[in-house]
């Protein structure tokens, strides 16, 4: 219990008097997973919503493998994403392993079946006769897609809370991809881990109860917006 509340008062303090460091890499944390669900945002609804619209041979399969997505382990997703930005990988002429580029690359393929597989199910669980009667008052297809997803809106936010959640807790691959570096990869997740493993458990407890407040404060602002938009 002690060395709880001395982790709480760490906490405290490095923030009261905005510690640099701990600033960097709670800054860092923000652009990296903020970053990486925008972009599992745009692929993720993209795909999902065509995938619930539309009726091909082997869908059942496809929606399978989305679902199984949402569920991918981070290690095996760092593992790959390495493989393929190792200089000797197909896309090792990026030059882009062990920065925060591969970071949020490795976050997207974390978060973006996330956002598909609920947005698969939220344009699912609209009415067949809601895209009919769109259509029937003389919208185009874009404008029918638009106004579907509008509709679904509510689960949509929820979508991208659990997209951001996913990424901003995650370790495994951002450790794999990003090197772990001070000053330049390193995460509230990374440094958590590597304090931890130094011994230093009261400031691991305190970056970990940073990290809570970040994510607490990113997802308080996304249900506002969510409640606000509520029927009423």
């Amino acid at each position: 219990m002690d060395l709880i509340l001395e982790g709480i008062k760490k906490a405290f303090w490095l923030l009261i008097t905005f510690d640099p460091e701990v600033m960097s890499i709670t800054f860092l944390s923000l652009q990296v997973s903020g970053s990486a669900t925008l972009i599992s945002l745009f692929i993720g609804i993209s795909i999902g919503t065509t995938v619930a619209l539309s009726k091909f041979p082997g869908r059942r399969v496809v929606v399978s493998l989305i679902n199984t997505g949402m569920a991918l382990p981070p290690v095996v997703v760092g593992l790959f994403v390495t493989i393929f930005l190792w200089r000797n990988g197909p896309l090792g002429v990026l030059g882009v392993l062990y920065t925060p580029t591969a970071m949020i690359i490795a976050q997207t393929v974390i978060a973006t079946p996330i956002v598909m597989g609920i947005t698969l199910a939220a344009i699912q669980q609209l009415p067949q006769k809601l895209r009919l009667q769109i259509l029937a008052l003389g919208a185009t297809r874009i404008q029918m897609v638009w106004i579907l997803i509008k509709e679904a809106r509510l689960p949509l936010l929820a979508a991208v809370m659990a997209g951001f959640g996913g990424v901003i807790s995650e370790v495994g691959a951002s450790i794999m991809v990003g090197g772990n570096i001070k000053g330049y990869s390193r995460v509230l997740t990374t440094a958590t881990v590597m304090e931890t493993s130094r011994g230093n458990f009261d400031i691991a407890i305190a970056l970990g109860i940073i990290l809570l407040l970040l994510a607490y404060i990113i997802n308080l602002i996304l249900t506002q917006i969510q409640q606000r938009e509520r029927p009423r």
